[in-house]
């Protein structure tokens, strides 16, 4: 048993403490891992809805989305206690949805959702966050589109992408806004430096969106269409195979 509304959780490397956010609560569940035995042994409360949640490869740090603040938490990880200093939050862009971090643990980027989680039409921000430093800062904003929700960074630490749900669910179809498809917006790493190269077009409404273990595909969850994009990566460049994974 966890605390209510569970929004998104992470496990360390380590694979014996895993992290829960809860946006109704408000709080952050500490969940220790025993073999096929799991047990909540901590429960962190942040004063706020918070929406997902990453660790850093070593175990030490988490990040935490604070949404309706617009600020990316941080947490300290020693022992199986996690610990949290408000000091430490930093502001990003409009109502973060997601946090990820690159497999070397340098940089997080944060999918700054806008408008309280719908689309408007506007553009929204990746936020870049440098993890070499203490304490960590954000370093940069990148403009990707209306309504980033999904977000996921490469096994090869090379690429990311933002998933724009950019009007294609809850908006009306005579409106400027309403698209019939979200899109995935790549973006290149090199470094510190985080910049979109390109926009492949998906289904309904997408959100979810995961690399396959050796980088090489890209899934991604469209929610109206209650199916899933096969994406192939080459190298840096992504493209749409067409092939859809239906769901029941």
């Amino acid at each position: 048993t966890v605390d209510q509304q569970p929004s998104g959780m992470a496990i360390n490397s380590a694979g014996n403490l895993a992290l829960v956010a809860h946006r109704n609560s408000g709080t952050i569940g500490v969940l220790e891992i025993d073999g096929k035995a799991v047990t909540m042994v901590q429960s962190l409360d942040m004063g706020e809805q918070v929406a997902s949640v990453a660790i850093t490869p070593d175990g030490d740090r988490a990040l935490v989305t604070k949404f309706s603040s617009h600020k990316i938490a941080v947490l300290d990880i020693k022992q199986g206690k996690v610990s949290y200093d408000p000091k430490l939050d930093m502001p990003v862009g409009l109502w973060p949805y997601n946090v990820q971090i690159t497999p070397d643990g340098e940089l997080a980027l944060t999918a700054d959702n806008g408008n309280s989680g719908r689309s408007d039409g506007h553009v929204d921000t990746v936020s870049v966050i440098d993890l070499s430093v203490n304490p960590p800062r954000v370093i940069d904003r990148v403009v990707v589109g209306d309504a980033p929700e999904g977000l996921a960074i490469s096994p090869r630490g090379d690429i990311a992408v933002a998933v724009l749900l950019k009007g294609s669910a809850g908006i009306e179809r005579d409106s400027w806004v309403y698209n019939r498809n979200g899109s995935v917006i790549v973006l290149e790493i090199n470094g510190k430096s985080v910049l979109p190269t390109a926009e492949v077009e998906v289904r309904g409404l997408p959100e979810g969106a995961v690399f396959s273990p050796d980088g090489s595909y890209l899934y991604v969850g469209n929610f109206v269409d209650s199916d899933i994009s096969v994406l192939k990566v080459d190298g840096r460049s992504v493209h749409n195979t067409g092939t859809l994974v239906k769901l029941p």
